[in-house]
């Protein structure tokens, strides 16, 4: 490992209330709610039947009828906003050397609505068996394989470098930044296109939600559904999108006057080995990798000062989530702000983390750290300081950014300003 440091100097963000940074901050800021009835198609067989969709138009986003057609509206996601990454950090990558140049994405479940769509053209709605191939589209194989999302992207920015893809559930977002991340610090790439795109909603998937009933029955009002950390949560809301971020080495980015969201200061990833969906009550596994991700920047719980939780607002997640802050942050985790994004943009599967982790950023960008929506009726199971339904501006060097998976993943990322850790670092030394 050289130790090499690892700047954020671009970001696109595609989510349920609006394209781009700009429309993603302002929904946050402002405490407003993305979640809708669903519109993609008739939900009403369904248990579940609300959703946070993005207003995302692929052609009016740049891509050509080609790129439509071959791909589908996840790696659309990802290349419009890989794009716009590489555009805001300023970075001319037809200069660079392609092979230090290297794509990480991730994705809980891929090309799910492609997959969706084609079965019941190759099925005829679901009456033929065995299916008849000669109706299926020309690059079905490509949506049989998440892989080709890194790709695509890969094709899109000139990356000849390490290109991948990663796929850990829900952690998917978090981890496949983290990996990038680990790519700049051990020399194999100079910059990393990271990121993670879902576009999960469709039949399919509701109703395998509906089946373990992860997600919430709440159709009344669609969208105060979403409720992490309040007493009347009952699951969480399916939602969708997209966000990728250019990283690169610190001194070359200071060096070229590149401007800096974040360092990505620490990273960790832990599995509980218990069950495909159920977590350990005392968040063993979650803390474990909160202390590693801390130890790795070289800070202490007391530097934090936001977590942006997962809060998927199902019971278990938010007693386990709350039970993990405690154990590694200790009495610091009563006096550190805590807030769930989810409340406002849904749980998109595995984009959420790499969303959860461009909000993080946002919140030191501005001094803001933004609220849990649709938090009204206090948990005595959930205790600490959730940040209610409005925006708090705060000063924020340290911010904690956590995903729980399905299988059992558990992973913590630690973003700081980059004067920020240096001055601890020193302080360390």
């Amino acid at each position: 490992m050289t130790g090499r440091r690892v700047a954020v100097t671009g970001m696109e963000v595609i989510a349920p209330g609006g394209v781009g940074l700009r429309a993603f901050w302002s929904l946050l800021s402002e405490g407003r709610t993305a979640t809708r009835d669903i519109t993609f198609f008739d939900p009403s067989p369904f248990r579940s039947r609300v959703a946070a969709e993005a207003d995302f138009d692929p052609e009016a986003h740049g891509l050509t009828p080609q790129e439509i057609r071959r791909t589908d509206r996840a790696a659309q996601f990802a290349l419009v906003a890989a794009r716009g990454a590489v555009a805001d950090s300023g970075l001319d990558l037809s200069a660079a050397d392609p092979y230090r140049v290297g794509v990480t994405l991730g994705s809980a479940v891929g090309a799910t609505m492609t997959l969706d769509q084609e079965y019941r053209v190759v099925s005829d709605g679901g009456r033929l068996d065995p299916v008849d191939h000669r109706y299926a589209v020309p690059y079905l194989c490509d949506a049989m394989v998440p892989s080709s999302f890194a790709a695509e992207v890969a094709q899109a920015v000139g990356a000849e470098g390490p290109v991948a893809m990663v796929s850990t559930g829900c952690t998917s977002g978090i981890d496949s930044v983290g990996y990038a991340a680990e790519l700049i610090r051990e020399g194999s790439a100079d910059v990393v296109v990271a990121g993670s795109s879902d576009a999960p909603i469709s039949p399919i998937t509701l109703a395998c939600f509906d089946a373990i009933k992860a997600t919430t029955p709440r159709t009344d009002h669609p969208h105060s559904a979403s409720r992490p950390f309040d007493a009347t949560r009952n699951g969480f809301v399916l939602g969708e999108g997209c966000a990728v971020f250019v990283l690169e080495e610190l001194g070359a980015a200071r060096r070229r006057g590149a401007h800096v969201y974040a360092e990505i200061a620490g990273y960790a990833t832990r599995s509980n080995a218990y069950h495909m969906t159920g977590l350990r009550p005392d968040g063993a596994e979650m803390a474990e990798a909160i202390r590693v991700a801390l130890d790795e920047a070289r800070l202490d719980p007391d530097d934090i000062h936001y977590v942006n939780a997962h809060g998927s607002g199902t019971k278990q997640n938010d007693r386990h989530e709350t039970a993990a802050f405690k154990k590694s942050l200790g009495a610091h985790a009563y006096r550190t702000p805590v807030s769930s994004i989810k409340s406002m943009v849904g749980h998109s599967l595995g984009a959420i983390g790499s969303i959860e982790i461009a909000a993080s950023a946002l919140a030191m960008e501005h001094g803001v750290v933004p609220p849990t929506a649709n938090l009204t009726t206090p948990d005595p199971e959930c205790d600490l300081d959730y940040v209610p339904r409005t925006a708090r501006e705060q000063t924020t060097d340290a911010v904690l950014t956590v995903g729980s998976g399905f299988g059992g993943f558990q992973s913590a990322m630690v973003l700081t300003r980059p004067d920020r850790l240096a001055r601890t670092r020193s302080r360390a030394a």
